[in-house]
């Protein structure tokens, strides 16, 4: 994990990395100068009473602590220039990558709970670059520069003192293999956690209109709980070390203090050396205390990196074919030939589907919920490949184009309208972002909704908030229908655009869709099926099969068909939705109708 992120990341921070190298080296020779200047300054000062020695040994004490200060700092700034410029790569690399995984991804990952997963783990690849660059440059360094000291001042004591080694090593992995596991389930409770909190907030309104705070809050209470559990686990765990570490550091001091004293003593040894030693063992253990907890530091970091790593590493399951070309969609005409799709292998909701959408007309596909409807247009849009069939579009089997130059060719509405943060000038933009600011004006006025964005306290410069929440269910509608609008695609997909309108709102707008769908290949999803009335040709879906097809006239011509029955029924309810409706038997008309056609 780690050469791969350096063979990443190396190459373009080499400069930044030489700095903090060279940095690094500074600060372990000023530190092994400090301890080595302590032999003359004890024996020409204190033990020999040399006055002049004053002077040059303060002036190297000094410089020493000069050089450490102004190299640490260089050192900090350049690491976390790296590190933000790593984190901000990985923010960067990240999304890009989500935003060419499929649908069917997003369909089975909580987006809060992504979102704070990828926000706790980020940080991970910074870490662990960190960790690895101050270890090795700085505490390696130092600690080598150290002991060679130790070493040159007294080779007996350098090899007692040195003993400690084998036990800390056998500590710091027996705390590494704990840490590994635990650290991962912290990561994953503590994204649950976030994501729920996040969710929570993004439905407050459902919320509180169902008066869910108190449950909520005892869930997210749990979920805090458990997460606090977690990390005093790991903090008992990988703090273990430190009482280790300080218990073989005091008995190697202590050892190296007694014998010093009884040469010193006995045997009338100068004392400068002795000093120089323990100065230099006492400064080691700072450095052998962080190298020694950098891999149970550094065993965190690799957790997130390696999360990290597993969301970079998905494959989209859906990709553009290696010979796809470039969509050519001049007319629009859009062709389901025996077209069968599931979700799962083993519940198709499309069941041998055929049926053509003429280039420039106007097809309406109508049943009740489940039907199979908002999956069609999903699979027109390649959201998802087809099982069995084809899709054609102008002669051209969309499966064999590039999944871009299709959707550049098509304007969706979805019945869930959303907005993103910005403007409302922005986000109709992004129906195309070359867009005028005339063009995205002459959108608004077509799709009804210029009258009330001017009536904005910044017009069209106006912020919509967190997915419009300044705005009402019907003018977010309406500014998603000026975006589709704006697009000037060939196709045109309505999944209940006006289902948010209320009855003049939605007047004013099947009035402006009229223009718009002139000379266009337009599709339109109902359940109101007064928005279909004038349709050139309507579909009946019945779990997933064609089961009715014709204008509105002669589908009402038959009292038994499942269209005038739908009809009958939303004219009773005075309701406008065919979701209140069951599904019904098929009429023996549509068996008929469905046996010519096969």
């Amino acid at each position: 994990m780690l050469r791969r992120i350096i063979a990443e990341n190396g190459r373009d921070h080499r400069w930044s990395y030489a700095v903090v190298i060279v940095c690094s080296l500074l600060v372990s020779g000023a530190t092994a100068f400090s301890a080595w200047v302590m032999a003359p300054m004890v024996n020409e000062i204190f033990y020999e009473r040399r006055g002049d020695a004053i002077v040059w040994i303060c002036a190297g004490f000094m410089g020493a602590f000069i050089v450490r200060g102004f190299a640490g700092y260089g050192q900090a700034i350049a690491l976390a220039t790296i590190g933000n410029n790593l984190v901000a790569r990985y923010q960067k690399r990240i999304f890009d990558h989500l935003m060419r995984l499929g649908v069917d991804f997003f369909s089975d990952t909580r987006s809060g709970r992504l979102a704070a997963q990828v926000d706790e783990n980020v940080g991970g690849i910074r870490d662990l670059l960190s960790l690895t660059l101050i270890s090795i440059t700085r505490d390696a360094v130092t600690l080598v520069g150290l002991v060679a000291l130790m070493v040159y001042q007294d080779p007996v004591l350098s090899l007692s003192s040195l003993l400690i080694g084998p036990p800390l090593i056998w500590a710091v992995v027996y705390i590494t293999r704990r840490v590994r596991k635990i650290n991962r389930e912290s990561v994953l409770i503590n994204s649950r956690l976030t994501g729920s909190i996040q969710e929570a907030t993004q439905g407050i309104a459902i919320v509180k209109a169902f008066t869910m705070e108190d449950e909520l809050a005892r869930r997210i209470g749990i979920m805090a709980d458990t997460a606090e559990q977690r990390s005093n686990k790991i903090a008992r765990v990988s703090e273990r070390l430190s009482p280790i570490s300080d218990m073989l550091a005091g008995l190697a001091v202590t050892a190296v203090i007694a014998y010093s004293g009884y040469r010193a003593l006995v045997l009338g040894q100068p004392p400068g050396a002795v000093f120089s030693f323990i100065t230099a063992l006492i400064l080691a253990y700072d450095p052998a205390r962080r190298l020694a907890r950098m891999q149970v530091t550094m065993e965190r970091a690799l957790v997130n990196a390696r999360m990290i790593y597993e969301l970079l590493d998905l494959e989209p399951k859906q990709s553009d074919a290696t010979d796809a070309v470039e969509a050519r969609i001049t007319t629009g005409e859009v062709r389901f030939s025996n077209v069968t799709f599931g979700y799962s292998a083993d519940m198709p909701v499309l069941r041998d589907l055929s049926f053509t959408a003429a280039a420039g007309k106007v097809t309406a596909v109508v049943g009740a919920s489940g039907a199979g409807k908002s999956t069609m247009v999903a699979l027109l849009q390649r959201f998802y490949d087809v099982d069995m069939g084809s899709i054609e579009i102008d002669g051209q089997d969309i499966s064999k184009v590039t999944k871009r130059s299709l959707r550049q060719s098509i304007a969706y509405v979805s019945q869930a309208p959303y907005l993103f943060e910005g403007t409302i000038r922005d986000n109709i933009r992004y129906g195309r972002l070359s867009a005028a600011d005339a063009e995205i004006e002459q959108a608004a006025k077509q799709a009804a909704a210029d009258e009330f964005i001017r009536q904005q306290p910044q017009g069209y410069d106006t912020p919509v908030g967190e997915n419009g929440a300044t705005l009402s269910g019907g003018q977010r509608q309406r500014v998603s229908i000026a975006r589709a609008i704006v697009r000037q695609a060939p196709i045109l997909l309505l999944d209940e655009a006006t289902s948010a309108l209320d009855n003049e709102a939605e007047a004013r707008v099947q009035e402006a869709l009229t223009h718009v769908m002139e000379g266009r290949t337009t599709i339109v999803i109902a359940h109101r099926l007064s928005t279909v009335v004038n349709a050139d040709r309507i579909i009946v879906l019945e779990e997933g099969r064609l089961v009715e097809e014709g204008t509105h006239a002669s589908l009402m011509a038959d009292p038994h068909s499942i269209y005038a029955r739908f009809h009958r029924i939303q004219g009773k309810k005075g309701l406008g939705l065919v979701d209140d409706v069951k599904p019904i038997q098929t009429s023996q008309r549509a068996k008929k109708a469905v046996g010519r056609k096969a």
